[in-house]
């Protein structure tokens, strides 16, 4: 596979694991050929990347010659930025914010976030929006500084309204949509919901499942409606040339690892093929 033919492609740095140290898994995407990847080391831990430990991988990130097309951020495993503890909250802003410093350093714009869990399990609507409300406002001025947005992910519970609530209430210069291609199928309903508001699509999570469980399959393995996706992504708000493959090995079975990167690459491919045409229809 050409370096070439994976211009328009990122994977998400764990498709083999979200801890432990990236660079084994960094040295394959490089030497498989892809030149851009999605930061999701930690996604959904407290840890708090030093200034050392970035500096480190913006030195590997040049060696290997790979650039960031965005970041998984983390709501936190205790500490969450819609926490209903005090401390709890302002640790979670604390690590939104280390996330955001990594993505500028990195050279990226964009972080993707999901929505703070506690309303689904026993807060009341007013209660979280509050909290959500003051934790946005204190993480504006602070992304604004660093040219990075943040991204509110679409959950396979169809979290639209919460969603379309904050985007009312903030611009598009600080907050727009990732679309979670899998979630969005086991939904049922996730490319109805994107069609209006995908002006503010700023990031995608690209993988497939079979409609009932969260598989992060490869492109094409599943049921969503790739076709339909790739006409909406040519006609938003989303601009970069490169799409974001969230795919990975826990449920493909026994496929080894130059399989599984294969059957990503052939996927991807073919989908990034959907998406130029579809954009080369539209202009």
């Amino acid at each position: 596979m050409s370096a070439a033919m994976l211009e328009n492609l990122a994977l998400a740095t764990d498709y083999v694991t979200s801890r432990g140290d990236p660079e084994p898994h960094l040295r394959r995407l490089a030497e498989t050929g892809f030149r851009h990847v999605h930061w999701c080391h930690q996604w959904n831990t407290d840890y708090l990347y030093p200034a050392d430990e970035v500096r480190r991988l913006a030195a590997l990130f040049r060696e290997l010659g790979l650039s960031l097309n965005d970041v998984h951020a983390s709501s936190g495993d205790r500490h969450s930025w819609g926490s209903p503890w005090p401390w709890r909250r302002r640790a979670g802003i604390e690590l939104v914010r280390n996330r955001i410093e990594i993505t500028r350093e990195l050279g990226s714009d964009v972080i993707v976030m999901h929505l703070p869990w506690f309303i689904r399990w026993w807060d009341s609507t007013s209660a979280w929006w509050s909290r959500f409300r003051r934790s946005l406002d204190a993480l504006q001025p602070f992304a604004r500084e660093r040219q990075v947005r943040i991204a509110l992910e679409n959950m396979p519970f169809d979290n639209f309204v919460l969603i379309e609530q904050a985007l009312a209430a903030y611009p598009p210069d600080f907050l727009g949509i990732c679309y979670d291609a899998g979630h969005g199928t086991i939904a049922g309903n996730g490319l109805d919901r994107l069609e209006p508001l995908k002006a503010r699509l700023i990031a995608l999570h690209l993988h497939d499942n079979e409609g009932e469980k969260d598989r992060h399959w490869p492109l094409f393995r599943g049921t969503t409606d790739w076709p339909r996706l790739a006409r909406l992504i040519a006609t938003s708000g989303y601009a970069k040339p490169v799409l974001t493959i969230e795919s990975n090995m826990h449920n493909v079975g026994d496929q080894s690892e130059k399989d599984f990167l294969a059957e990503i690459i052939a996927g991807g491919t073919r989908f990034a093929e959907m998406v130029a045409e579809a954009r080369q229809n539209k202009a």
